[in-house]
């Protein structure tokens, strides 16, 4: 695999310089996927600030919402956005599926050049897009990282353990595996087979592109306390499902071929 080391002290050189640079335009079409669950204070806000903020950046794009089994008026309100604007378009869940659940229907779903994810908490600003766009076209992966993570404690503690883990367990080296602030090259991530249904799915991502010797940079992004809804992240039965799916995942990465 090429080294991210390089790619990650330019990245985050770089990063400091941006504010001061003209505006690096991505090619081609851009999905951006934003799975939703139970946040109806959020979404509306988060889909009018990308729908402002991408233009700027890209000529082509579409928007994404995954409406993954809400029970509030998450999945009435983003059938509002994408009935105002055809570039807003819904996938909805009848039930819960998961995050990773929602980021494989949406990935399944997008048709550009490249996918971006992003939260829909508003717990970052889609406008952080300035930070990635100098590293789409040389690398296949940028992944941004929370330059300051404004999150409890616990979850904070748990992330750090999980980083930890996913190291030793396969190999993969970033700075912030969770943040969910990534830019992709949309053949690569299209032509995966994921099947974590939950917050292992960012794992299952760079395991299986570390196979694949891709190129990546990783990039400081900010991040910004919750201010409406409920996360679930830092839950002990998510803890748990998320030990569950990373035995699992070591497992079926690992496990010996069969022959006929």
């Amino acid at each position: 695999m090429t080294s991210t080391k390089p790619a990650l002290a330019a990245a985050t050189n770089g990063t400091k310089a941006l504010a001061a640079t003209a505006v690096v335009r991505i090619p081609g079409c851009l999905s951006l996927v934003l799975p939703a669950h139970n946040e109806q204070d959020n979404i509306d806000e988060v889909v009018q600030r990308a729908l402002v903020v991408l233009p700027g950046f890209v000529d082509d794009f579409e928007i994404i919402v995954v409406n993954d089994g809400s029970r509030d008026r998450t999945g009435a309100i983003a059938d509002r956005l994408a009935v105002a604007d055809r570039r807003v378009r819904v996938v909805h869940h009848p039930r819960n599926r998961g995050y990773g659940g929602a980021l494989i229907s949406g990935f399944a779903a997008s048709t550009g050049d490249f996918v971006m994810f992003m939260d829909a908490d508003r717990q970052f600003d889609s406008g952080d897009i300035r930070l990635l766009a100098p590293f789409v076209r040389d690398f296949d992966i940028v992944a941004g990282f929370r330059m300051e993570r404004h999150d409890p404690i616990h979850r904070r503690v748990f992330a750090e353990v999980f980083n930890v883990t996913v190291r030793i367990l396969f190999g993969v080296h970033l700075r912030d595996i969770d943040c969910a602030f990534k830019i992709f090259r949309g053949d690569l991530l299209r032509g995966m087979e994921l099947t974590s249904p939950g917050a292992l799915i960012n794992t299952e991502i760079q395991a299986l592109a570390r196979r694949q010797r891709v190129r990546l940079a990783q990039v400081g992004v900010h991040h910004y306390p919750r201010l409406a809804g409920c996360a679930t992240g830092g839950s002990p039965r998510v803890i748990l499902r998320a030990m569950r799916e990373t035995i699992g995942l070591w497992w079926r990465l690992h496990r010996p071929i069969q022959r006929r």
